[in-house]
């Protein structure tokens, strides 16, 4: 066994995680592939298995944005309400007055810059308090609900004004539909999912089944025990913050083309310029900051970089100084609420997906095993 394989088998057996799927990259193919533990009753898991990716989906739904910036269609600096209508709707919250939301206009407009940075102001119910409880006091549907009323989140703060992590890629993903005019899913496989081969990934499980991996929730005793969580299936939009079902080989497929600066096997997704904007921090002065837990079932607190700034550039949360043993300066990555996590190193020609399916997200047993596996996969290069 490698010491990433060990990586993997420890984590198993120390119950770390219920199970893993890991795969390390370059630029012109994978170095690495492992699994361990059973991804579901009577299966082993594989490099095969397939995932709820949840927000793996964004980086996915990013690229389709790009993709109409770089053919001249839409800028980052385009009002999102310009397009979307119904995005003007929306007004922050101001406070309350007992158990009703005060609410005003915002004093920004939001572009589309601000939906790919998170910094829209709006955000999911699982990190912020006042988000969780308009929706307890106002009926107001949760974005896994997939229904269209469920857009209709209300704004935590102004546009531009800080970080907050939310639902701005499903209204991103709304625009795109909009000014391309094909509905989502469709411009997505056209676009990105068939010209990478990614033939594997899809936004309903069918044809997936027989190799879905189940889903795990942590118990008191430290172990785990089963759980349901999904995409909602055939709802009436697609969010693309959430929607997607993937493999471990398909997104190495994704993480590949940004390695080969847009382009894999031949096939061109998006332009060198266009990959530039995709890569460099694109937040105008801000930066990313912890995210709190409100939901601690569905999430520990996430601060994945102590001490080092992160930004975020039109895709991908970003680091932006070395992080000692582990990934350089520059480098991409965001994960899954159900522990699908990515990196891309482009200083070093170096991607990896880890992935498993469980709750919290980014727990310490979860956390222990991504930082095990990221300083083995640099120790041996």
């Amino acid at each position: 066994m490698t010491e990433l394989d060990l990586v993997l088998a420890d984590a198993v057996a120390e119950r770390d995680v219920p199970f893993a799927v890991a795969m390390v990259t370059r630029s012109d193919g994978v170095t690495y592939s492992g699994a361990a533990g059973t991804a579901a009753e009577g299966r082993a898991a594989a490099e095969d298995t397939v995932f709820r990716i949840f927000s793996m989906t964004k980086a996915i739904g990013s690229t389709a944005a790009m993709i109409l910036i770089d053919r001249g269609q839409l800028s980052p600096d385009t009002p999102v309400g310009d397009i979307l209508p119904a995005w003007n709707d929306l007004q922050v919250i101001d406070g309350w007055d007992g158990d009703s939301p005060i609410l005003r206009a915002p004093r920004v407009r939001a572009t589309v810059r601000h939906l790919a940075t998170h910094t829209s102001g709006i955000e999911y119910e699982f990190w912020s308090a006042d988000t969780a409880k308009y929706l307890q006091q106002t009926g107001q549907p949760t974005i896994l609900s997939g229904l269209e009323a469920a857009l209709a989140y209300p704004l935590t703060s102004d546009p531009g004004t800080r970080w907050g992590y939310g639902i701005s890629i499903d209204w991103l993903g709304r625009l795109v539909q909009e000014v391309d005019g094909r509905r989502i899913d469709q411009f997505c496989r056209e676009e990105i999912l068939d010209p990478l081969g990614m033939t594997d990934t899809a936004f309903e499980a069918d044809g997936l089944a027989a190799r879905l991996s189940d889903v795990s929730m942590r118990t008191p005793d430290g172990g785990f025990r089963p759980t349901k969580i999904a995409p909602p299936s055939h709802p009436e939009f697609y969010g693309l913050g959430h929607a997607l079902y993937s493999t471990a080989p398909d997104y190495i497929r994704f993480i590949r083309m940004i390695l080969n600066d847009g382009q894999l096997e031949g096939n061109r997704i998006l332009s060198s310029e266009a990959m530039q904007t995709m890569r460099a921090d694109q937040m105008q002065g801000l930066t990313v900051q912890p995210m709190t837990s409100v939901a601690p079932p569905v999430s520990a607190d996430v601060n994945l970089f102590p001490g080092i700034r992160t930004s975020h550039s039109f895709a991908f949360l970003r680091n932006d100084s070395d992080v000692p043993g582990k990934r350089s300066a520059g480098s991409l990555g965001w994960a899954g609420i159900c522990n699908t996590h990515f990196w891309i190193d482009p200083a070093r020609d170096l991607g990896a997906v880890l992935m498993t399916q469980s709750l919290p997200f980014a727990e310490p047993g979860l956390m222990k095993t991504y930082d095990a596996f990221e300083r083995a996969v640099y120790a041996r290069r």
